[in-house]
C-alpha cells in the first residue's frame, strides 16, 4: 500500500478494501488505528500530554486531540502541560470555571497548515505545539500503514489458525520445503507445517518438493503464526489411512477397535463389524489386497496385520499374535496379565524379530504377555515340583495349590509376604517362618541349577540347529521355515506341498493361498521364507560338510529355487 505514505490520503477505501480483503471488521480496523496513533502521538510530543485520537469518517483521517483542565492554580510543574489556571483562560477570553476541561484538535497534516497557524498564534504559549507538529504527518501515516499491516497479518494468522484448529486429528498432503535442525518444514497451501524430528519414521527420508502425507497432531497458537504440527510417526495416521481407503470404515460399518504401531517396522490393527455380512478383515484387506498394499505404500513398506477383534480376551490376544498359533492360555485377571503357552517351532514366530510382535500384540490388546514353549512350560513345571516339593511340610496337593497362585520356585515363597502366604489354602500359618527359612536356603541350590539348566538349553538349541539338513525329515526342515506351525505343515502336505522346495517352487501365489488357513498373504510370506531357507540351508550344509570332511554337494543335486517375482 505505498500510497499510505502520503499524509494526507484518505484512509475510507484502504480500510474498506482490506476488511473485505481479510475478513476483519472495519470497527476492529479503526480502534486499533486510533489506539496505535494515540500512542505514536505520545512519544512525538510527549508522553505526559493528555491525548486522544479520534476518526474522522467523513474525512478519513485519525484527528488528535489535547484535553486541557482548568485549575486555581498550577502545583504539579509534571502535569502544567496538561492545565491551565482560571486567570489565563480569562486572559485569552474564555468563560470558564474551575475543573472545566477544553479540548483542543492538534493540526498535524499538511492541509491544515492554516488551522494550526491560526492555533500557534492564539493559543501557542498555552500548548506548546508549534515545535513538535513539524514531521508528526510522516509519522502518523508510516503508523497508519504499519498498523494496518500488521493487522492484516494478524487476521491472516488467525484465519490459518481458525482453519486448521478444526483440522486437528486429520490427514492433509503439502510438499516438504526445508529442513531446519533435522525439522522438516512442509507448504500446505495456505500455511506452513513442522514435522518434527520425533514424528518422523527413522527410515524414511525427503527432499525439498516432495509430497508429504501426514497427520496433523496439533495446532499451536505462537506469537509468530499458529505453528501446525504434523506426524508420520503417530499411529493415527495408521487409522486414518484406512479411514481413506475403506469405505466400511468411512460409513461406520467397519470399527477399528485398537491399534499399535512401531513405525517403519510392523503394524497391527483390531477389526469388527457392525454387519454380521460384512467381513471386517477382509474389507480391510480389499480386493487382491489393494485396501491394505494402499496404507503399506503410503507407510513406505510398513509391514501391517489386520486381526478380528473378539469380545473374548484370550482370543483376541491368540488372534494377535499371528502368524504364531497359540495352544493355551493361561489369564491372570488380577494383574491383567496372561501366560501364553505355544508350540516349540512358534515360539520364535510368537516372540518376533526383537520381541516386536509379542510387543504389538501387548500394545494391541492391552494385555501383559509373557509366552513360553510347551516345553518350557514342562520344565519350568518339572522345577517347580523340585523346588517347591524340598521345602518342609509341603506335599503335591499344596504344590499344586501354590503353583496355581503363581509360586514358581522357593525363591517366590522367601520373598512373599506372610500376608500374601497366610491366604494360601493350605499351608498352616504357624510354619511360615520355618517355610520361609527354608526357601531362602533353598534359593541358593535352584539359582545353581537354573544356570545349568540354561546352559544345556542353549546348547541343544545350537546343536539342533546345526543338524545336517540330510538327517532332517521334510516336516522338520518345514518346520524350520519362518511362518510355518504344525497345523499349517500338515495342511500343506494334505495339499501336495510335501517338502519346502514344493513351497518354493510354486509359481501359483493364489493355489498356495488356498491352502486351509494361509491365504494369499501368508502364501506370498511363505513362499519368501521358504525361499530364504533354502540359501541358508545351502550354507550350512557346505559348512558342516567341511567339518566332516565329506565333500561338498554337487550342483545337481542341489535343489533349484524359483525366486519371487
Amino acid at each position: 500500500m505505498p500510497a499510505q505514505a502520503n499524509p494526507n490520503i484518505n484512509l475510507n477505501l484502504v480500510l474498506d478494501q482490506v476488511a473485505k480483503d481479510k475478513g476483519i471488521e472495519r470497527s476492529v480496523l479503526v480502534a486499533t488505528l486510533e489506539d496505535a496513533m494515540k500512542t505514536a502521538a505520545k512519544k512525538h510530543f510527549g508522553q505526559d500530554r493528555n491525548l486522544e485520537a479520534k476518526y474522522d469518517v467523513d474525512k478519513g483521517v485519525v484527528e488528535l486531540f489535547q484535553a486541557i483542565t482548568v485549575v486555581e492554580e498550577i502545583v504539579d510543574p509534571v502535569q502544567a502541560v496538561n492545565q491551565i489556571t482560571i486567570a489565563e483562560a480569562h486572559k485569552k477570553g474564555m468563560e470558564v470555571e474551575q475543573d472545566d476541561e477544553l479540548v483542543f484538535q492538534i493540526f498535524y497534516r499538511d492541509e491544515d497548515a492554516a488551522e494550526a497557524k491560526a492555533q500557534d498564534d492564539q493559543y501557542g504559549d498555552i500548548l506548546r505545539l508549534k515545535t513538535f507538529r513539524r514531521g508528526f504527518g510522516r509519522i502518523a501515516a508510516q503508523t497508519a500503514k504499519q498498523v494496518i499491516l500488521q493487522r492484516t497479518r494478524d487476521a491472516e494468522r488467525e484465519n490459518v489458525f481458525n482453519e486448521y484448529k478444526d483440522r486437528k486429528n486429520e490427514i492433509v498432503t503439502g510438499i516438504a520445503r526445508r529442513f531446519e535442525r533435522g525439522n522438516i518444514i512442509v507448504d500446505l497451501g495456505r500455511a506452513e507445517a513442522v514435522l518434527p524430528v520425533r514424528e518422523q519414521v527413522p527410515r524414511e527420508t525427503y527432499r525439498p518438493g516432495d509430497r508429504v502425507q501426514a497427520y496433523v497432531l496439533d495446532v499451536l497458537r505462537e506469537s509468530k503464526g499458529p505453528q501446525i504440527v504434523l506426524s508420520r510417526a503417530s499411529v493415527n495416521l495408521l487409522t486414518k489411512l484406512f479411514e481413506m481407503e475403506v469405505p466400511e470404515i468411512a460409513e461406520g460399518i467397519v470399527v477399528i477397535e485398537a491399534a499399535a504401531r512401531e513405525p517403519g517396522g510392523r503394524a497391527k490393527i483390531a477389526v469388527s463389524s457392525r454387519d454380521s455380512d460384512v467381513d471386517p478383515v477382509g474389507a480391510c484387506v480389499g480386493m487382491k489386497g489393494s485396501r491394505v498394499q494402499a496404507v503399506v505404500q503410503e507407510l513406505r513398506g510398513e509391514k501391517i496385520d489386520i486381526v478380528p477383534f473378539d469380545e473374548d480376551p484370550a482370543s483376541f490376544v491368540c488372534s494377535a499374535l499371528a502368524p504364531a498359533e497359540v495352544s493355551r492360555v493361561i489369564i491372570d485377571e488380577a494383574n491383567h496379565a496372561m501366560e501364553l503357552i505355544v508350540p516349540d517351532d512358534q515360539l520364535s514366530l510368537a516372540i518376533g524379530r526383537r520381541g516386536q510382535n509379542v510387543r504389538l500384540a501387548a500394545q494391541l490388546t492391552g494385555w501383559k504377555l509373557d509366552i513360553n514353549s510347551e516345553s518350557r512350560v514342562r520344565e519350568m513345571r518339572e522345577f517347580a515340583n523340585r523346588s517347591l516339593g524340598s521345602l518342609p511340610g509341603v506335599n503335591e496337593m499344596l504344590i499344586e495349590t501354590l503353583y496355581a497362585h503363581g509360586f514358581r520356585q522357593s525363591k517366590d515363597v522367601a520373598e512373599a509376604s506372610p500376608e500374601v502366604l497366610s491366604q494360601i489354602p493350605g499351608l498352616d500359618p504357624t510354619r511360615l517362618a520355618a517355610m520361609q527359612e527354608a526357601a531362602r536356603k533353598q534359593m541358593v541350590d535352584d539359582a545353581a541349577e537354573l544356570s545349568r539348566m540354561d546352559h544345556e538349553r542353549e546348547a541343544a538349541r545350537i546343536a539342533e540347529a546345526r543338524r545336517h539338513p540330510d538327517e532332517l525329515s521334510q516336516p522338520e526342515r518345514m518346520a524350520r521355515v519362518r511362518g510355518l506351525g504344525e497345523k499349517t505343515i500338515e495342511a500343506l502336505i494334505v495339499s501336495g506341498y510335501k517338502t519346502v522346495e514344493d513351497i518354493a517352487n510354486e509359481k501359483d501365489l493364489q493355489k498356495l493361498g488356498d491352502v486351509p488357513g494361509v491365504g494369499i498373504k501368508k502364501a506370498r510370506q511363505l513362499k519368501s521364507a521358504a525361499e530364504n531357507y533354502l540359501v541358508e540351508e545351502a550354507k550350512l550344509r557346505v559348512e558342516l560338510n567341511a567339518e566332516r570332511g565329506l565333500p561338498p554337494p554337487s550342483a545337481s543335486g542341489s535343489a533349484e529355487v524359483a525366486k519371487s517375482p
